[in-house]
């Protein structure tokens, strides 16, 4: 039986619950930073500093949150990047909104929609300095660096394609 402890941190981990869906956890867990991004562009429209600023401090709050559960989220999943503890997730997604927060040619919606679906692909399939840090970097740095760096990939992605299509 799990304690209380457990339940609140596998509740947290799992970004509320959504990292336990049977299929595509991770992909569930990054739409809570879409939800965090939505909300910010909700809350502060045509206010890109202080957008940035929320940003900047829902990434490194949840980064926080991801290195204090890490370790136990290795020994409750017995696996050094569960699939269920997406917090990594969440950082991902969210560095892409934090790099394209000057294009503001593209309709609101697109960085939302693109940079999440340019981002799962790209944090599914890791491309070179991703897989090496996957492979290689069996720690809470390595679990979240590789979606940070897939992160990085995606931003350029989006970003070209919305050149592409808004110019």
């Amino acid at each position: 039986m799990k304690s209380f402890k457990d339940s609140l941190f596998v509740f947290i981990g799992s970004a509320f619950g959504l990292g336990l869906m049977p299929i595509a956890p991770g992909s569930f867990g990054a739409l809570l930073g879409v939800a965090m991004h939505l909300s910010i562009l909700c809350w502060l429209p045509n206010q890109l500093l202080y957008q940035f600023v929320a940003l900047v401090a829902c990434l490194v709050g949840t980064s926080l949150v991801h290195f204090l559960l890490n370790s136990w989220a290795e020994r409750y999943y017995n696996d050094t990047d569960s699939g269920n503890f997406v917090l990594d997730e969440i950082v991902g997604y969210l560095v892409v909104p934090i790099i394209l927060i000057a294009y503001t040619t593209p309709p609101w919606w697109y960085i939302p929609l693109a940079g999440f679906f340019i981002f799962r692909i790209f944090d599914i399939i890791k491309l070179p300095v991703a897989r090496y840090i996957d492979r290689n970097w069996h720690n809470a740095w390595g679990v979240l660096l590789d979606d940070v760096v897939s992160a990085i990939y995606a931003a350029g992605v989006v970003w070209f394609l919305g050149w592409c299509i808004w110019g």
